[in-house]
């Protein structure tokens, strides 16, 4: 009997949850959708969240906020939203990037990137770009192996391990050279670097050096992605150039905290179609050198998770090491 009536209230209590859930879903949205940057404010994850958040009230009956959680790693943003309500509010922006498919093979984080998220969709994805100094005697990727084979070249990279590091080095492991790459405080001191001649090659994603291509102070040379990236249509692949290639760079994807009610994620997935449809986002896209690359979560859950397994088996071949 007592069996019995513990099952009975266990079922009515589910029940209550689930009936609470529906309801939520079904008022949703009431209030402004906190979308959590966890990175400085001007780097390309927030560009890219402001001009979503531009385009957002064509779209949402409710403001899209940009909330920067900086710091850390990009690790507190990210747990802010692992530990906020599953209700459709607290919004992830930028699951995919390296913190999530390369960093978790490096160090403990406090979080399960698949255990406790729950992917929304993808909007873009940042290649990792191969560029000369616009003075370099390297027309060609062929040119720079070619000098490779004779001497060692220097490359600087934004972060030691990040994923443009893990590019160069699977490009020179292909290629037959010999390579040190430096790492800079990030993408703009290791373009500085580049553009000031300081290094043999280097880059980094397009955002970061569409600018300098365009003014004449580098020349990119290779795009690490599958064919021709649309914000530098000009590079062409690794691939084109002999050698298979192709990284993820930094994904930009969109994902709630776990238990999220599915009619809410169904819903966030529409609207965000909606945006990257947009002529006005996919102009200022365009203009800020970001493609609109979007996946639904059914389509992005298994790209992110492959994209994960190659991370790791790169960071094991290539001996990567972060101490």
């Amino acid at each position: 009997m007592m069996r019995k009536m513990v099952w009975v209230g266990l079922a009515v209590f589910l029940t209550t949850i689930a009936v609470a859930a529906t309801a939520m879903a079904a008022d949703y949205p009431n209030k402004p959708i906190q979308l959590i940057v966890p990175y400085a404010a001007g780097g390309s994850t927030d560009v890219l969240a402001r001009a979503v958040a531009q385009v957002a009230p064509k779209h949402f009956p409710q403001p899209l906020v940009i909330v920067n959680k900086a710091g850390g790693g990009a690790i507190p943003g990210r747990l802010d939203v692992v530990k906020s309500r599953p209700d459709g509010y607290t919004l992830l922006f930028g699951y995919g990037s390296g913190e999530d498919y390369v960093v978790p093979h490096q160090r403990p984080i406090p979080y399960d990137v698949f255990k406790d998220f729950e992917p929304v969709c993808r909007l873009s994805v940042h290649s990792v770009v191969l560029a000369v100094p616009a003075n370099s005697p390297y027309q060609t990727l062929a040119d720079l192996v070619k000098a490779g084979k004779s001497k060692e070249m220097i490359a600087s990279v934004s972060t030691k391990g990040g994923i443009v590091d893990i590019t160069f080095l699977l490009f020179a492991q292909k290629a037959g050279i010999k390579l040190t790459t430096v790492p800079g405080a990030g993408g703009a001191d290791a373009i500085t670097s580049l553009v000031g001649g300081h290094v043999d090659f280097g880059g980094g994603h397009p955002s970061e050096v569409l600018p300098h291509i365009k003014a004449g102070r580098i020349r990119g040379l290779a795009v690490a992605f599958e064919k021709r990236d649309p914000a530098v249509a000009e590079v062409p692949t690794f691939r084109e150039g002999g050698y298979d290639i192709v990284t993820a760079g930094s994904v930009k994807g969109i994902a709630v905290p776990k238990n999220t009610p599915k009619e809410i994620v169904s819903y966030l997935e529409k609207k965000f179609k909606e945006i990257a449809d947009d002529p006005d986002f996919q102009k200022i896209m365009k203009d800020i050198g970001q493609p609109v690359l979007y996946q639904t979560a059914a389509e992005y859950a298994p790209w992110f998770k492959a994209t994960y397994e190659q991370a790791g088996s790169l960071i094991k071949t290539l001996g990567i090491e972060i101490k």
